[in-house]
């Protein structure tokens, strides 16, 4: 109270005289009493007080409601009204300068120090409030990202920079108008309307916004792709006080992935024409499993498909299985096409095909472990496989699929050393030895495409 600073205008010297004994005995500091308004515009800037008590009638062209709202909008002090005149053409007049209390002469110590302090208190709040508010619109307005704001009625209320550049609206053409009329939106995926939930929000009810990607058409008729986020403003009492629309640009997102698809989608190709070009080469050298590469991969992809496997395991499952013998280049033909039955030795040579197939693979930079399932292909869940008798989770998922396929296949197709057994008798081998040998999901799959699905072996 002993540093708040105040300037009495009033241009009857005993009042005046009056007001400041009260101000001094009060311990407030008294910046000046003056009796006109170009006095008090005057002395407001010189000293900068905190509170100016203003009488309303003064003497010269001026009156005291000119001069409190230059001392107010101008210099920011809050203004207290001393005024004997309280008819309704003075009291909208001085309401228009945002006084911060009124005190009817004549006034008591008490009243005087009452008033003096609700008014500080209150102009306290407002600067506090509107620092708030400058604060916030300085995040809005500097954000790469749109928004829109809306009153009770779902009408548009506020429209920062960033959104009036994408939208292509300026705020004082869509101010107070329908937000549905200026935010029309469809669906990417199917090119419907999308209808914004507003009433929903502003009655408080449950709503569920479009998760997908939207199209917005702007006032120049140009379609852009956004994210769009909605949501309901509250007052203190959380009653919805209207809808907050956020959104954002996502254009050159989407042509960034529309690009790299493209170069994936090439890629891809270029990948799968190498991969059939090595089975092929393989192959070529071993005429009695021409083919074997790819039944063995369409078991494999229908058994990982069962399985509701993801379809980047799925992919892997197709890509491992079109190479999975590719280490066979490295095994003499006169051995892979020998009639008779293969020597010990001959034997050992025909597995080393997993492990040249992965020293063949590994350099290839595949978005899947493919070097790895390929090697593995051999290997049993009891460890008792080649080339390195792995067990159980130490074996790819996609390398047990193939191992369980790859059999399958082996069995019920000729070989040069034998006649091809039948379905039924490749499935009772994975059957007994399942959990064993073979992963008891993977035969479970197996078994189950064959028997419910119909599934043909080629």
């Amino acid at each position: 109270m002993a540093d708040t600073k105040i300037l009495v205008v009033e241009d009857e010297s005993i009042v005046a005289n009056d007001i400041l004994n009260m101000l001094l005995s009060l311990k407030y500091k008294v910046t000046g009493v003056v009796q006109t308004a170009s006095e008090a515009i005057k002395n407001s800037r010189k000293e900068n007080p905190h509170l100016v008590l203003m009488d309303i009638m003064l003497q010269g062209k001026k009156t005291g409601i000119t001069a409190a709202e230059i001392i107010y909008t101008k210099l920011n002090i809050p203004i207290i009204y001393l005024t004997s005149y309280t008819d309704e053409t003075t009291l909208d007049r001085a309401k228009k300068t945002e006084p911060f209390g009124y005190l009817l002469k004549p006034f008591e110590e008490r009243e005087l120090k009452t008033t003096i302090e609700i008014a500080l208190y209150k102009f306290e709040m407002e600067m506090k409030l509107k620092n708030r508010e400058r604060f916030l619109t300085t995040i809005l307005d500097g954000i790469d990202e749109g928004v829109i704001a809306t009153d009770k009625e779902g009408a548009v209320s506020f429209i920062n920079p960033y959104a009036e550049k994408l939208t292509g609206w300026k705020q004082k053409d869509i101010l107070n108008q329908p937000l549905q009329q200026v935010f029309a939106i469809k669906s990417e995926k199917t090119g419907k309307k999308l209808s914004l939930p507003t009433e929903k929000i502003l009655k408080g009810k449950k709503f569920k916004l479009t998760k997908e990607v939207v199209l917005y058409k702007n006032k120049k008729r140009e379609e852009i792709f956004i994210h769009e986020n909605i949501s309901p403003t509250r007052n203190d009492a959380g009653k919805i006080t209207g809808i907050v629309l956020a959104f954002s640009d996502i254009s050159r997102i989407k042509i960034a992935e529309q690009n790299l698809k493209e170069s994936w989608d090439k890629q891809k190709r270029a990948m799968e024409g190498t991969v059939e070009a090595l089975a092929s080469t393989i192959e070529t050298r071993d005429p009695y499993t021409a083919g074997h590469q790819r039944r063995v991969t369409k078991l494999a992809r229908a058994i990982a498909e069962e399985m509701n496997l993801s379809e980047k395991q799925i992919e892997a499952v197709r890509m491992a299985g079109g190479l999975h013998d590719i280490g066979k280049i490295y095994v003499p033909s006169e051995i892979l096409s020998k009639p008779g039955k293969i020597t010990e030795v001959e034997y050992n040579i025909i597995k080393t095909h997993s492990q040249v197939g992965y020293d063949i693979l590994k350099s290839i930079d595949f978005p899947w472990p493919i070097a790895e399932i390929v090697l593995q292909h051999h290997e049993r869940i009891d460890g008792s496989g080649y080339p390195n008798g792995l067990k159980g989770k130490e074996i790819h998922l996609e390398a047990k699929i193939l191992a369980v396929a790859d059999v399958i296949e082996a069995m019920a197709t000729h070989r040069p050393y034998r006649a091809a057994l039948t379905i039924k008798e490749a499935l009772n081998e994975i059957r007994s030895n399942r959990g064993k040998l073979y992963d008891s999901n993977v035969v479970n799959a197996c078994l189950t495409i064959f028997k419910n699905k119909s599934f043909i072996l080629d």
